[in-house]
């Protein structure tokens, strides 16, 4: 039985998230076979329980993530994410860090001298007995998004998140794990605490598979020895679940909204707003379109990505034309976003499930990761950096779209299937690798 133990995977909330992970499973299954056994450490263990995936043993991470457990507390009280009772529990999360990080360091050493450990031992067992640790897809090595405002709660929040993900790191090298990081985007990094937390877990890590060239770069600019390789994002390769024909007409363009509040100024979330039910309306006045808003994280919380959608249809005229559709699950999701004729997306996975199977797509970018996977697609002109955003570049841009919509398919099904193959291939090539080295 070959073991291998996940880490690093985020709150299933995020279509993105549960959709990375799943084809991080089915991967290995379709490498391995039915000889392995798979456990998880993981933020969101109701979560990732309820996609059924017939995991042998699901844990929470070795240092809870103190911005996590305060929206657990929010939403279990009623606070919304701005109040003081919220600050005060995240402050208070990120005070038990150091004594988590304390007795873990203690239970870890118990463990590797034979005695019975005291504090997540299951978890520390289990990492101890593994064959190989894999860092699940995602971005796991941040500090900030490339196109955002960097900001002191931000600064504190991805300091924490590092912390927890670099003991995680330590935990597996303390019992000399092997570790590979399975395609994940990198920096950018503003501050010395952030670059030195993540420069000590990346240089853990054996194989680090970089999903596209700016994170590669900012990769070689920390001097990391571990073994590089440059392939594209797994959600490229989930598959498709659900076929059901869902819409009995043409003419549709998905929504998939997001403008973090936080990270850009009020003035220009408000042009966010006002920009797409202004375009989105002369859409439906010039080409008779039918709009579906389809959030793809949904947490309970001023401004996510459900929020957004409602703020865009309140400023739309054309409102009989429009739809809010919540979904239930990443497979369900990616099958409505596949049917549209156009799919506009701020966030990144929305945009890989659509371009996967050949939808003409448009990204308001806030990050290098979608910048990245775009040109290595050659569609960069499918791109709005999120701080330039208005009325005239989205309707542009939307423009460019229809018009050469037939070019755009052209082109995503010349590279889309080579993307996929390479990627599959060289993951498969180093887990054999490693199970070859076990036997």
């Amino acid at each position: 039985m070959f073991k291998i133990h996940f880490m690093h995977i985020g709150h299933m909330s995020n279509k993105g998230t549960q959709g990375l992970f799943k084809t991080d499973v089915s991967i290995m299954r379709e490498i391995i076979g039915n000889n392995i056994y798979i456990s998880i450490s993981t933020s969101d263990i109701n979560g990732v329980k309820n996609l059924n995936l017939h995991l042998q043993e699901v844990f929470p991470t070795v240092i809870d993530i103190p911005y996590e457990k305060a929206d657990k507390y929010a939403q279990k009280f009623g606070y919304d994410r701005d109040t003081i009772q919220y600050k005060i529990f995240t402050i208070m999360s990120i005070a038990l860090m150091f004594i988590q990080a304390f007795l873990s360091v203690l239970s870890a050493i118990f463990i590797k001298i034979r005695l019975k450990g005291f504090y997540r031992s299951k978890l520390i067992n289990t990492i101890k007995n593994s064959n190989l640790i894999i860092s699940g897809s995602d971005e796991i090595f941040k500090e900030t998004s490339s196109l955002l405002t960097f900001n002191f709660e931000w600064m504190i929040t991805w300091w924490s998140m590092l912390f927890s993900r670099t003991w995680d790191v330590l935990v597996a090298r303390f019992f000399g794990k092997h570790l590979i990081m399975l395609p994940n985007s990198v920096g950018p990094f503003n501050t010395l605490i952030g670059k030195t937390l993540s420069k000590l877990s990346l240089s853990s890590y054996d194989y680090l598979f970089i999903r596209e060239d700016i994170s590669l770069d900012i990769v070689k600019s920390l001097n990391i020895k571990a073994k590089k390789i440059l392939t594209s994002d797994t959600a490229l390769l989930l598959p498709n679940e659900i076929c059901e024909k869902k819409f009995k007409y043409h003419n549709l363009i998905g929504i998939c909204p997001g403008a973090y509040d936080k990270g850009i100024s009020n003035e220009n979330f408000q042009r966010y707003i006002y920009s797409h039910a202004v375009v989105l309306d002369k859409t439906i006045e010039k080409y008779g379109y039918k709009i579906f808003f389809i959030p793809h994280y949904i947490r309970g919380f001023k401004n996510d990505d459900l929020d957004i959608s409602k703020l865009i249809i309140d400023r739309m005229k054309y409102k009989d034309n429009v739809k809010l559709l919540i979904t239930n699950n990443v497979d369900e999701f990616k099958n409505i976003l596949i049917q549209m004729d156009l799919v506009i997306s701020s966030k990144m996975h929305p945009a890989v499930y659509s371009i996967s199977e050949f939808t003409p797509t448009l990204c308001i970018a806030y990050d290098h990761k979608q910048i990245g996977f775009f040109k290595s697609l050659n569609l960069s002109d499918c791109v709005i950096p999120i701080q330039y955003i208005s009325n005239k570049i989205l309707w542009l841009k939307i423009e460019y779209i229809l018009k050469n919509k037939n070019k755009i398919i052209n082109i995503m099904k010349k590279y889309v299937p080579v993307l996929k193959t390479k990627q599959k291939s060289e993951v498969e090539n180093i887990i054999l690798k490693y199970i070859n080295v076990c036997k």
